[in-house]
């Protein structure tokens, strides 16, 4: 079973920043793919931004292109996502997750096998 806890969220003004882990039960010799997702009241699950295993490829959403950057620290088995400008649309639940076999659609949260609790990230002046 894989475990995924996910911390760093919290309260943040328009245009600040914010740095969310993923602490994995696995390492990333275990996983197909690894990523950062979000969910918002009302709305569908979002794929930011992902980490192929394959060539360590990463992919971002539009949405958060140039202001989130995902990164990996294979030794400890951490996921981040650093998130700067962020904006009041950014509020959501966020989420990590793992994809355990080939994916055709790397940002598509259907395709991931594992899930963390989530961890809240809110931004409001």
């Amino acid at each position: 079973q894989v475990q995924l806890v996910e911390s760093g969220g919290g309260l943040v003004r328009p245009g600040g920043s914010l740095r969310l882990s993923c602490a994995a039960s696995v390492s990333a010799l275990d996983y197909w793919a690894i990523g950062w997702f979000r969910q918002a009241p009302g709305k569908e699950r979002e794929g930011l931004s992902c980490i192929s295993n394959n060539d360590g490829t990463t992919y971002y959403a539009d949405s958060v292109k140039g202001r989130f950057t995902i990164s990996r620290d294979n030794a400890k088995n951490i996921v981040y996502l650093q998130m700067s400008g962020l904006k009041p649309e950014d509020t959501a639940l966020y989420y990590c997750a793992v994809a355990m076999d080939t994916v055709v659609d790397i940002l598509n949260h259907e395709e991931y096998d594992y899930w963390g609790q989530g961890t809240q990230v809110t931004v409001s002046s």
